[in-house]
């Protein structure tokens, strides 16, 4: 039961909205432990450089598109704390991936949609330095589209 509680906290406490999950807890439709469990990418998420990211991830040949969109400060005075929102304009966005180029592990989110779900996130990551954020969107086509930005950031966030 304890088990329960503390991955219950956890889930919770990384930002997700408690009025719109308690319910969900609450009935057992929702088992926070089956999402923490779940098999992560470990490759694509501990890959060292962006390019060797998106060849886990079998993402290579990305078109630029300007249907993504990206919302982040031009300047992050703290690294340690930088909100990004992205969002695709794209027809049949199934996934989005935010990527930090300078980051130790540049792979930061993936986040998949299901459905008629609309494609946007926002997500808050580190910044080691100054960076290009990459955004991409793969679409039910099979297409992968990307946008990137640039974020000066004044005080790094991560550890090297």
């Amino acid at each position: 039961m304890e088990k329960h509680r503390e991955l219950r906290r956890r889930f919770l406490a990384d930002g997700i909205s408690a009025s719109l999950l308690l319910p969900l807890l609450g009935t057992g439709l929702l088992h926070p432990e089956r999402v923490l469990a779940s098999e992560w990418k470990t490759r694509a998420f501990t890959a060292r450089s962006t390019s060797d990211a998106l060849q886990q991830l079998a993402l290579t040949g990305a078109t630029e598109s300007r249907d993504i969109v990206i919302n982040a400060p031009e300047i992050a005075e703290n690294g340690a704390k930088v909100d990004i929102e992205i969002a695709s304009n794209l027809s049949g966005t199934r996934s989005l991936l935010l990527l930090a180029d300078r980051n130790p592990m540049p792979l930061c989110a993936e986040i998949n949609f299901a459905g008629n779900a609309l494609p946007y996130a926002k997500v808050q990551i580190k910044l080691a330095e100054t960076t290009r954020i990459r955004a991409l969107a793969r679409t039910s086509d099979g297409r992968t589209h990307v946008a990137i930005r640039e974020v000066k950031v004044t005080l790094g966030g991560c550890g090297g």
